[in-house]
C-alpha cells in the first residue's frame, strides 16, 4: 500500500456508527422502561401482601362451603337474574339472597334486590347496561344464617 492512495479522511464516520449505533439501543430501552413502569402494577387487589398471608382462611372457607354440599344455578334472562339452590340430596334450601352484578373491567356495579320465588327460588329484576360478560357475587343465607358465597359469570347478549 503506498502513502499517496491512504486516506485518512475516509475512516471517520465508523466510531460515529458505533456512537449511534448505542444511541438507538439506550433510546429503545429508555422506551421500553417507560412503558414498563408507567402501565399495569401486577398488582389486582388492594393489600395483596396481607391478602396472601391469609390464604389459608381462603382455603377453609372453600372447604366450609364444599362441605354443606349446596348446589347453586344463577342465570340472567328476560331482564332478571333467577336463582336456585338445593342441598347435597336434592332438597330446595329456604333462605335469603343478597348481592350485585359486576362488571369487573369496567368498575360498574348493579346492585340486586332479591324476592323470594318458591323454596330455593329467587329472582331479582336485572337491566345490565351493557351488552357482554358480567359477574354475579352473591351470598345464600340458608337455615341458621349459614352463609355461601357464590360466583358466576354471565352473558348480556
Amino acid at each position: 500500500m503506498s502513502a499517496s492512495t491512504f486516506d485518512p479522511r475516509r475512516g471517520r464516520w465508523i466510531p460515529w456508527a458505533f456512537v449511534g449505533g448505542m444511541t438507538v439501543v439506550v433510546l429503545v430501552n429508555l422506551v421500553l422502561v417507560y412503558f414498563a413502569i408507567s402501565t399495569f402494577t401486577g398488582v389486582t387487589v388492594p393489600r395483596a401482601y396481607e391478602r396472601g398471608r391469609g390464604y389459608d382462611q381462603v382455603l377453609a372457607e372453600a372447604a366450609r362451603q364444599d362441605a354443606l354440599g349446596w348446589r347453586t344455578e344463577v342465570t340472567l334472562a328476560g331482564g332478571a337474574v333467577t336463582v336456585s339452590a338445593t342441598d347435597r340430596d336434592g332438597r330446595a334450601i329456604a333462605g335469603r339472597i343478597e348481592g350485585v352484578l359486576l362488571r369487573p373491567l369496567a368498575g360498574a356495579e348493579l346492585p340486586l334486590v332479591f324476592a323470594p320465588r318458591g323454596v330455593g327460588r329467587w329472582a331479582a329484576e336485572a337491566l345490565p347496561p351493557q351488552r357482554g360478560q358480567w359477574e354475579a357475587r352473591l351470598t345464600l343465607y340458608g337455615p341458621n344464617e349459614t352463609a355461601f358465597d357464590i360466583r358466576r359469570r354471565l352473558v348480556v347478549p
